[in-house]
């Protein structure tokens, strides 16, 4: 059976180049699923879940974000940040949140500096959400 060939890549390296039966990314309109032969196909990533199966082995990755190139043969993840799932540190993400949400309280709802402190924590509670997936 024909495999796809798959590269996550994040600005600062690349995480991985592998090939796989089927990979399942978290689009801007929810989660879809890449397999040989598919329809090529470009689409904005949201924070979440990044799933790579080869066989019966499923990788887990949390992407923050970026773009997602699918086609036939090939899908390649330009991820904002990457990790995998395994890696997370839930530790230091609860610890993001609650900075996150001191700040806030600083500023007026309207502010755009509050967004981006809402950003923090979504993207945060995201990534501790996804290491349970592991």
């Amino acid at each position: 059976m024909a495999k796809l060939n798959v590269e996550i890549v994040t600005p600062e390296r690349r995480l991985a180049q592998l090939a796989a039966d089927e990979v399942i990314a978290p689009g801007a309109d929810g989660l879809f699923g890449v397999r040989p032969g598919h329809t090529p196909y470009l689409s904005v990533m949201q924070p979440g879940p990044l799933t790579v199966r080869d066989g019966a082995s499923s990788t887990i990755y949390f992407v923050s974000g970026g773009f997602v190139e699918a086609g036939p043969e090939a899908v390649r993840v330009l991820a904002d940040s990457a990790e995998v799932a395994s890696a997370i540190d839930v530790g230091a993400a609860q610890k993001r949140i609650t900075e996150a949400e001191t700040r806030l309280k600083g500023f007026e709802v309207t502010d755009a500096r509050a967004e981006e402190q809402r950003v923090i924590i979504v993207r945060e509670q995201k990534r501790i959400a996804v290491s349970a997936l592991k």
